[in-house]
């Protein structure tokens, strides 16, 4: 078995819940037209753009030229982010600090847009606590590309094959692997415990 010297978390449903109907269902109380402006407005490869590094001032332009009826809706998005991210994961994030704690060498690897990503950590502070984080909206690549595992990879040092990386999207677990990389499939902490276990990691 090869050993596991890094361990690098995704954020996003892993260790934060995110979900933009939350405040949406305030907004636009009807089910189907809340799902009709997710699969026609802002939608999710609009919003991984933001990820990638696009201004959200670009982002809302863009969809205000072409639905300019929807642009309270539209800047509704950015404007209520926090509410998309209620709470953390009580149990993951346990999992992740206490390696931190047993001196494990602990970092974070996330599709974020910059500046959502500084208020996300001062409503999680435990974000602060693992060695480092790639923010995808700061160095511009975004996961699963290979690019940005490597440019993880050197900017901490990390021995590919000796890194494991913990992820809910199974694409971006298969691009780490493609990237050299272990990888572990993240549906939930107690499954997340056993596959560090498998790996020889104790958590």
């Amino acid at each position: 078995m090869t050993e596991i010297r890094h361990i690098v978390f995704d954020i996003g449903k892993v260790l934060i819940h995110y979900d933009p109907n939350l405040p949406y269902q305030r907004i636009i109380p009807d089910a189907n037209e809340r799902a009709e402006f997710f699969a026609t407005v802002c939608t999710h490869d609009w919003n991984i753009e933001q990820d990638r590094g696009r201004s959200w001032a670009d982002a809302e332009a863009l969809l205000i030229s072409e639905f300019p009826e929807k642009e309270a809706h539209i800047r509704a998005f950015r404007k209520h982010w926090a509410e998309m991210v209620p709470h953390a994961y009580e149990d993951s994030v346990a999992i992740m600090t206490g390696l931190i704690d047993a001196g494990r060498d602990v970092t974070m690897l996330t599709n974020f847009a910059a500046d959502t990503f500084i208020e996300a950590r001062k409503m999680y502070p435990f974000l602060n606590l693992p060695r480092g984080v790639t923010v995808s909206g700061e160095v511009g690549l975004i996961k699963p590309d290979v690019a940005i595992y490597e440019r993880h990879a050197e900017d901490f040092g990390l021995s590919p094959g000796h890194s494991v990386f913990i992820d809910d999207s199974l694409a971006n677990v298969e691009g780490a692997r493609a990237a050299g990389w272990q990888a572990v499939h993240f549906t939930g902490a107690e499954k997340l415990k056993a596959d560090l276990d498998a790996l020889g990691v104790s958590a």
